[in-house]
Parts: structure tokens; sequence; C-alpha cells
């Protein structure tokens, strides 16, 4: 979960998993987080809804370990 102020400066993300705080200074945030942003089209019981959700480094790992086909991870040579 992300909160704004009104100049649309990041003052806070929570992880929506476990709750986690995480660390935003100066509008930016300095921990490693996994934000989703998901608009359900046709085809589905959620048509026309939108979701977002922030998870904090360690509840992603814990997500996705539950995982019955792995993700496909691999090393990044550069970082921008």
């Amino acid at each position: 979960m992300r909160v704004y102020m009104e100049k649309k400066e990041l003052t806070e993300t929570v992880c929506n998993a476990c709750g986690k705080k995480m660390l935003v200074e100066n509008g930016i945030l300095k921990e490693e987080c996994i934000h989703v942003e998901h608009d359900f089209g046709f085809f589905g019981e959620k048509d026309g809804e939108s979701d977002s959700f922030d998870l904090c480094e360690a509840c992603y790992e814990k997500l996705i370990s539950g995982f019955v086909v792995p993700v496909d991870r691999r090393e990044r040579k550069e970082l921008l």
C-alpha cells in the first residue's frame, strides 16, 4: 500500500501481507518492494475491477516458494 502527499510525493509504503512499514526518505522508497497493479478485463469474476498491492522482499519470497511452477529468475548484468 502506498501513501502519497498532495504533490504525488511518496510518504509511506506498507507491505500488504505482513504490515511492515518500508523505509521512505524524501519521497524515495529505500527498500526492495514488489508493487503490483492489475486491471481485470473480461472473462473473469472481477471484470472492471483494479487491484494494487505491495509486498516486502520476505513476503514475496514466501509467496513464490509455494508456486508449483517456479518463477523464471536470472541475474542481470546492469542495473539502471
